[in-house]
């Protein structure tokens, strides 16, 4: 898959150094996946998430963050919309960023 936008897990891993290393490890497995359809994101993600308008919720470091993305299945593409922690997800609508 093409990821756009990991400067958003960078910037997130200055502020939250704990998280760089799970970060790092979801980027490369979803740079390295072949996703056609939700269930096989599910195969390799099984706490996943979808939660509506292209835009699935990703569990990171134990549900200590949370990750949202979008991904298009037709063009190969994940682009980050979100990584913060668990407390600032709850604060925001995941189907509007």
């Amino acid at each position: 898959m093409v990821v756009i936008s990991k400067s958003i897990l960078r910037d997130f891993g200055t502020v939250h150094p704990q998280a760089i290393e799970t970060l790092n490890d979801w980027y490369y497995l979803v740079k390295e996946a072949d996703w056609s359809a939700p269930g096989d994101v599910r195969l390799m993600f099984n706490s996943v998430d979808y939660v509506g308008n292209d835009r699935f919720v990703f569990n990171i470091r134990g549900n200590r963050y949370r990750l949202v993305a979008m991904i298009f299945f037709d063009i190969r593409t994940v682009f980050i919309r979100f990584v913060d922690t668990h407390a600032e997800y709850d604060k925001v609508d995941v189907t509007k960023i």
